[in-house]
């Protein structure tokens, strides 16, 4: 199989509430795959649905592979120390402990340290390496980097990079555009329960078209213009100023980026 995750013609509602209206798509193997949505998409139902936390209604999902998860919620007792968490992980999956990736992660910096005494970036670590403790072939990742300084997000972004060097297949869920743009291969947006679109983020950019904003800065202020078509707008204002004797001092060019377009195909726009 050339896929990690199949999902075909996935339904979920609760009670009356349609959730899930038929989502099909696959996630290849060794690829880093984004789950976007606005709140109440259905992002976090189809997640759990393939994790195998929730019950669906109807469709079919194939998991070619381990599994690891790291949920953003993922929660120890407050007096667990990080060492006792990870032989509790590793006994529990009936697994040898890899000293090597808790050295990469820096978990075994906290062995003795309780989990209420540790930062938000320390707890990360931690959740990760617990997902990895079973050494997955698919590992899913939610908001995996929330709420964690440059240097932690630096940190985490390297060891998932790392991930996919040794072949992993990563489900990322992320409200950082510039996160998801960063790391990820792929993206799937969710809207109403569907999905609105599923690619690179370079063919989201040509689905929303090239639609840009032009900035012109001149001696009497800034002036902005909305523009397919970046040299004739340009040559256009170029000489309409020179006609008026107007000096032209700057200009940029805002072509997007991939959270306009996100939230240009969750509003349902240009679609």
């Amino acid at each position: 199989m050339s896929y990690a995750i199949r999902v075909e013609d996935l339904k979920k509602s609760y009670n009356s509430h349609i959730v899930l209206k038929g989502l099909n798509f696959n996630v290849n193997k060794g690829e880093i795959f984004a789950l976007l949505g606005v709140n109440g998409t259905g992002k976090t139902t189809t997640l759990e649905c393939i994790e195998g936390l929730r019950k669906y209604d109807s469709g079919n999902i194939v998991v070619n592979g381990k599994m690891g998860i790291q949920l953003q919620s993922t929660s120890l007792p407050e007096h667990m120390k990080a060492m006792e968490a990870v032989r509790l992980f590793a006994k529990w999956n009936k697994v040898e402990i890899n000293h090597e990736m808790l050295d990469s992660l820096g978990v075994k910096e906290l062995a003795k340290k309780q989990y209420l005494e540790m930062s938000t970036g320390q707890k990360r670590r931690l959740h990760l390496a617990l997902a990895l403790v079973r050494d997955p072939e698919i590992v899913f990742l939610d908001e995996p980097t929330s709420g964690l300084d440059v240097e932690g997000r630096k940190f985490l972004h390297q060891e998932i990079r790392k991930l996919k060097e040794r072949g992993k297949t990563i489900i990322m869920a992320s409200h950082d555009m510039v996160e998801v743009e960063s790391l990820c291969d792929r993206i799937a947006i969710l809207k109403d329960g569907d999905i609105a679109f599923i690619g690179t983020a370079e063919e989201l950019t040509t689905k929303i078209g090239q639609r840009c904003t032009i900035y012109i800065k001149t001696e009497q202020g800034f002036e902005s213009f909305e523009s397919d078509n970046i040299s004739d707008t340009i040559l256009t204002q170029l000489e309409d100023y020179k006609c008026r004797g107007i000096a032209v001092l700057d200009i940029k060019i805002d072509r997007g980026t991939l959270e306009q377009h996100f939230i240009n195909i969750s509003r349902g726009i240009n679609q």
